[in-house]
């Protein structure tokens, strides 16, 4: 049984949330969001709290419960506070640049990796080997940071790659003579 479905979702100071016809939706501070649930979930909205019933008692109703009631914590986050994700480059000559709408990374390859940033997403970087994402939608804020991540992930060895900053990598001791 679900525990996650069970525990109510407090709507916070400043956002705005409406369902309609299977869909719900929330507006604060950072932007709108909207999120389709399934029509085996009852989604209830009571002054400034949100609970979530399913329609049957089902396996497939119960598992979409507790993802439901989650999907919709995120997007209630996200508008009223947003995500962040911190990410480190390591390597000699790695470094990171944020140019208007592009993040330039020097990774070690002989011409540097352009990445388009794309909309809703915001990208800093205080000193050349780290990154902060900022995005107000969970699921492209985390693709974005798997696409950087992607372009030279770390290896085990010296651990020379990029990160995310509360990333753990298990090195690997190298050859012995």
């Amino acid at each position: 049984m679900s525990r996650v479905g069970l525990s109510t979702i407090k709507i916070p100071e400043g956002v705005t949330v409406t369902f309609v016809d299977g869909e719900f939706t929330a507006k604060g501070k950072n932007g709108e969001l909207s999120i389709k649930t399934h029509n085996l979930i009852n989604v209830d909205i009571n002054n400034d709290e949100i609970n979530f019933k399913s329609k049957n008692n089902s396996k497939f109703g119960r598992s979409l419960w507790g993802t439901t009631r989650a999907n919709v914590a995120n997007v209630i986050k996200g508008v009223s506070e947003g995500f962040t994700k911190m990410m480190e480059l390591n390597g000699v000559g790695y470094r990171a640049q944020v140019q208007g709408n592009k993040v330039v990374l020097n990774l070690g390859y002989s011409h540097p990796v352009e990445m388009i940033i794309p909309e809703g997403i915001k990208v800093t970087s205080e000193k050349p080997t780290e990154l902060k994402l900022f995005g107000y939608n969970k699921q492209d804020l985390g693709q974005f940071a798997a696409n950087l991540r992607s372009k030279r992930p770390p290896e085990p060895f010296k651990g020379k790659g990029i990160k995310y900053s509360d990333e753990f990598i298990f090195r690997k001791e190298g050859k012995k003579k």
